[in-house]
């Protein structure tokens, strides 16, 4: 029989990860399965992808598999006969009684059946999954019967997007979802609420991942997971950039002027800040690592930043107009066209 290839069955490297190895079969199941697939070879490549991800996703398997693999090419001779110099037994040898024999139950009928060139590799044991026979162990078998069945398979992963608020990233929250996803075999279910941990130091673009909470799963397959990308709701006062957020402060023209140290509003609180002498309208001053908190040892929090306004007093009173008759004697050779011009 031919040598398989269960990473390219999967179109993952040799080095994937579980995580990786497990999205891939996640994502082929639902195209091949036989439910939805219009492919007529789509069965048939639903099986192999089950197979392959039995073998690749349990850790001795998946050793004994790369053993094999190392003397063997995807599509070459696999020779388990015993003059074939104990290719498989050597594969397989160590993997086999962890935890003491497997026992030699047929497993359940409903199992997916298995290729030749797996049961050649692994024994007929792993498909037959009794794996609790007594051993010399008196433990479990080494490998139980295939989770797969051939209308099994995992629900839809789902992705939404969460509004939040500023404050909500600066101290952290929660939110109420209703959700409501089609079932993967046709029925409606009912809608659920579902209560969300915002942690602090998120930031806009960053997803939250729910796991479980997608779409329910073929027959006994595991339900989807939930991604929630994270977005900020419009804010009256604040604008974020990544971590950074910007406000515009107010402020008079004797504090431009003169310098003054002014209250400034943030979403952690009232701070103050210090406005240098002689600032001019659209100056943009800094507070350092005032901005959203950092969720992570590798970034820093974001800075604060207030663009300066410089709002003019009334002029409704006699009083008022006359304080700025004084200040247009005082000021007399002021051109405020020549200042914008420079």
């Amino acid at each position: 029989m031919e040598f398989k290839d269960y990473y390219a069955v999967l179109g993952v490297a040799s080095s994937a990860t579980g995580d990786e190895i497990k999205r891939a079969y996640r994502k082929l199941a639902r195209k091949f399965h036989p439910d939805v697939t219009k492919d007529p070879n789509g069965e048939a490549r639903f099986k192999d992808l089950a197979e392959a991800y039995e073998a690749l996703s349990d850790a001795p398997k998946r050793a004994a598999y790369d053993a094999a693999a190392a003397r063997y090419k995807n599509g070459e001779a696999f020779d388990t006969s015993p003059d074939a110099g104990g290719r498989r037994q050597d594969a397989w040898q160590g993997f086999s009684s962890r935890g003491g024999g497997a026992g030699d139950g047929m497993g359940n009928g409903s199992d997916m059946d298995h290729s030749d060139f797996f049961e050649s590799l692994f024994g007929r044991a792993a498909r037959s999954g009794a794996g609790a026979g007594a051993g010399a162990g008196g433990g479990a078998g080494s490998f139980r019967g295939s989770p797969h069945r051939a209308k099994d398979g995992p629900g839809e992963d789902q992705h939404a997007t969460i509004r939040i608020d500023v404050e909500d990233a600066y101290h952290g929250g929660h939110r109420q979802l209703t959700l409501s996803f089609p079932h993967q075999q046709g029925q409606a279910p009912p809608a659920r609420q579902l209560d969300v941990n915002i942690p602090k130091g998120i930031r806009a673009g960053q997803h939250l991942r729910l796991a479980g909470q997608g779409s329910p799963g073929w027959g006994n397959g595991p339900a989807g997971d939930l991604f929630l990308a994270i977005e900020f709701a419009p804010h009256s006062r604040y604008r974020v950039d990544g971590r950074d957020v910007h406000v515009e402060l107010s402020i008079s023209p004797w504090e431009a002027a003169l310098g003054a140290t002014v209250p400034v509003a943030t979403p952690d609180g009232e701070l103050h800040l210090n406005v240098p002498a002689h600032s001019i309208a659209g100056r943009k001053l800094r507070m350092k690592a005032k901005g959203i908190p950092s969720n992570s040892a590798s970034q820093a929090a974001g800075d604060f930043y207030a663009t300066l306004k410089v709002s003019l007093p009334p002029s409704d009173t006699a009083l008022q107009q006359d304080a700025y008759r004084d200040m247009a004697k005082a000021f007399a050779d002021f051109n405020p066209r020549e200042v914008q011009e420079t």
